[in-house]
């Protein structure tokens, strides 16, 4: 794949020498399990053209910024996102970049999302599944969500550690298992709790191939049968997991491109690479395995790989290029006011079951 007309990296990770240095002052020298990486914008351009990827938007990765300090946590996030914005200038159409926040304080967050998407023109958003023990969809984020819908904004959802997590007490590094129970819980959390049908102009990425989420939709669906849950997804819950993107980092096995296969349109499925944490040798592999998948035709392969990322992020779009479509939001149809209606009377079906 030429590098003028290549992939682009929606999962590539930046490390800002600030973060550095202020993960070295915490004693911090892992994330999840696995050693920080020597990372500069020089290695993920050589990586980059290696793998035929023309872009690569960047994102912060846990533990994001927050370290106990709040007023370190707004510097820091201010100074990460500054550093990949002059990445994007000085390296112009490598880059695009996910703007950290200082989570969980929404306030600060919101204004930081407000400066990184108006002043400094960011791609989108990096959210970590959960902060502080907070998943995304806690009541006390609504004002962030209130602006991000606004904007239409782009949200990367990345795991986190959640301190359940930590108290397990299994040798398995976290990376492995755990980075994928967080986001699937907070995808899930997402929807049940209402953020998806209150702030539908959110365009949510899932990390991972949505952690576990593709193999337990059908499951998590249950929950339409639940008078508790039907007001908050009043359109069933398998259209709300289908509004979810979901990137291609380290997972482009024929296991979890099949049950994205079955679960989404294919225009919901993006290329990542997860560098640097994923090696310069485990992106190469990753990438030839997406290549060679035997799931997807050729033209679906090119979607994944780029141009549907273009409905997202359209200015990386090159002259002459098409792209797939943008969502439109319109009012309630009559499709969705059925779906809505027919959730309503299953719930209360169960619930005179529930009542014997």
């Amino acid at each position: 794949m030429r590098i003028e007309h290549g992939r682009i990296d929606v999962h590539h990770h930046a490390i800002p020498p600030s973060l550095v240095a202020e993960m070295k002052r915490r004693g911090v020298h892992e994330v999840a399990g696995a050693h920080l990486p020597d990372w500069t914008p020089a290695k993920s351009i050589e990586i980059m053209n290696a793998n035929g990827i023309q872009t690569a938007v960047t994102s912060v990765s846990a533990p994001g910024v927050y370290f106990g300090d709040k007023q370190a946590a707004v510097d820091l996030a201010r100074s990460c996102n500054e550093f990949t914005c002059d990445m994007r200038v000085k390296h112009a159409g490598r880059f695009g970049s996910f703007a950290v926040l200082p989570m969980p304080f929404t306030d600060l967050a919101t204004k930081e999302a407000i400066y990184a998407l108006d002043v400094l023109k960011a791609e989108g958003i990096v959210l970590l599944g959960s902060t502080e023990g907070k998943f995304l969809g806690d009541p006390s984020f609504e004002e962030l969500m209130a602006e991000l819908n606004q904007r239409e904004a782009v949200v990367f959802v990345h795991p986190n550690i959640h301190p359940s997590s930590e108290q397990l007490g299994l040798g398995t590094p976290n990376f492995i298992v755990e980075f994928l129970c967080d986001t699937t819980r907070a995808a899930v959390n997402l929807i049940l709790t209402g953020t998806l049908e209150k702030y539908p102009r959110i365009r949510w990425i899932l990390s991972h191939s949505g952690g576990f989420l593709p193999f337990i939709a059908w499951r998590v669906s249950l929950a339409n049968g639940m008078p508790e849950f039907v007001k908050n997804a009043p359109e069933g819950i398998m259209t709300y997991i289908k509004r979810f993107y979901y990137d291609t980092a380290l997972s482009p096995s024929v296991y979890s491109l099949a049950a994205l296969r079955e679960l989404v349109d294919p225009t919901h499925i993006l290329f990542g690479s997860d560098y640097p944490f994923a090696p310069a040798a485990v992106v190469d592999m990753e990438r030839k395995t997406l290549d060679s998948s035997p799931i997807w035709d050729e033209s679906v392969k090119t979607g994944i790989n780029r141009s549907h990322a273009l409905a997202l992020f359209p200015q990386f779009k090159q002259l002459g290029e098409t792209q797939s479509s943008t969502p439109v939001f319109t009012d309630e149809s009559l499709v969705d006011r059925g779906r809505r209606l027919l959730a309503n009377a299953t719930a209360e079906v169960v619930e005179r079951i529930r009542d014997r």
